[in-house]
């Protein structure tokens, strides 16, 4: 396994940075297209190249170019080796477009060669996943949309003291998801925080039992410890696990990506630019939305933690300005030169931002390069938790 990883990591990154800014403007985007016969998720999608010529349009533009495998074995997952996070476009994160630029944005990385979106039952309640099916009506055999279920709601309302993945909960949230998105698979199917009154045996026993009736593709679990991982796993193969991975979270480092990486599950960072602070966008004097954005509630997002954690954005900035990089670049690119199993989520509502982060996916750096990038940022303290007790009582140590 591991030595199959190594081939596709070194076939990969057979382009530097110098070759990719000569060969830009002329390349294309490679993604996966879904067989269109039987269910949308019945089988792992067929391989289409598309040039980047004058019938694309993707002549000069931003696009993923490349693709990377999540899981292994019956769980193996081949998607774009970067996906697209759609909470924010709805949810948490204060001023948000109108419905239809949202969907011409997920349309739009959909054209850019963007194969894996992500969504929840949670971000708005049902809200988000109704977006975003609404975006890929035409497009489903092209691409996977993956979801997540376990919190538990009461007349539409969260009850944020409790979780529920019950078998019975785990396949209303599916049947839900599916209908909300418009599709007949879901890609991923998460556990989205750990039930303790729900054996993980028991909630990985249940996905697979709609693997086998087709209304799931895979398996995923949300900020779980390496135990965790195995007990599942050893029900049903896990295709990926995703938790919050960055330059000021990297816990994961320690026990979940070793795990991943022997027993061959993929791994998705969500926030991986921290909410947007790693952009550079974000300074002591934003000011985010009551209503809708819950960094304003967030340790890390307090003016003084804000001051004081941009030294590390200044880092990223520095480090990105001799390579003609941005910050968010340079956080993005860093992810995915860690591991080839590695495929970050960043959401946005901007196309320019779009196109910012799918350039990343081009960039490597060399061993001095990330060694130089690591111990730079280690050497400043960050500030402030990332969520506040309650909901870091529900992510596993």
């Amino acid at each position: 396994m591991k030595q199959e990883m190594e081939k596709e990591w070194n076939n990969e990154h057979g382009m530097n940075r110098r070759g990719f800014l000569r060969q830009a403007v002329l390349a294309g985007s490679t993604f996966c297209v879904a067989s269109t016969t039987g269910k949308a998720g019945g089988s792992e999608p067929a391989v289409m190249n598309i040039s980047g010529g004058p019938d694309t349009g993707l002549a000069g533009m931003a696009a993923v170019h490349n693709r990377r495998t999540l899981g292994s074995g019956t769980a193996a997952m081949n998607v774009s080796a970067m996906g697209f996070g759609c909470m924010g476009l709805n949810h948490h994160r204060s001023q948000h477009p109108g419905k239809e630029q949202s969907i011409a944005l997920i349309r739009e990385a959909i054209e850019r060669g963007v194969t894996l979106f992500d969504t929840a039952e949670s971000y708005g309640y049902h809200k988000n996943e109704k977006l975003v099916g609404e975006a890929l009506k035409g497009y489903a055999d092209r691409v996977f949309a993956s979801s997540k279920f376990g919190h538990k709601f009461v007349n539409g309302v969260q009850i944020k003291t409790e979780e529920d993945s019950t078998p019975a909960n785990i396949r209303r949230v599916c049947e839900n998801s599916l209908r909300n998105l418009g599709v007949e698979t879901l890609g991923i199917f998460y556990q989205h925080r750990i039930d303790p009154n729900t054996p993980v045996e028991v909630v990985a026993d249940t996905v697979k039992e709609l693997i086998r009736e087709g209304k799931v593709l895979h398996f995923g679990l949300c900020e779980v410890n390496a135990g965790t991982i195995r007990r599942a796993h050893a029900v049903c193969p896990v295709t990926a696990i995703q938790s919050e991975y960055h330059f000021m979270h990297r816990d994961v480092e320690e026990n979940v990506l070793p795990v991943c990486e022997e027993l061959g599950i993929g791994f998705v960072p969500y926030s991986p630019l921290n909410r947007g602070l790693l952009g550079g966008m974000i300074n002591e004097y934003t000011r985010f939305e009551a209503a809708n954005d819950n960094r304003q509630t967030l340790p890390r997002f307090q003016p003084d933690a804000i001051r004081a954690n941009m030294r590390i954005v200044e880092v990223l900035n520095a480090f990105g300005r001799t390579r003609g990089i941005t910050p968010a670049q340079v956080a993005l690119a860093w992810l995915m030169n860690k591991k080839p199993f590695v495929v970050p989520i960043p959401g946005t509502t901007k196309l320019s931002h779009l196109e910012e982060n799918l350039r990343a996916a081009e960039f490597r750096f060399t061993d001095s390069e990330m060694k130089e990038l690591e111990e730079a940022v280690a050497a400043i303290p960050v500030i402030g938790s990332r969520y506040d007790a309650l909901q870091e009582s529900k992510v596993q140590k």
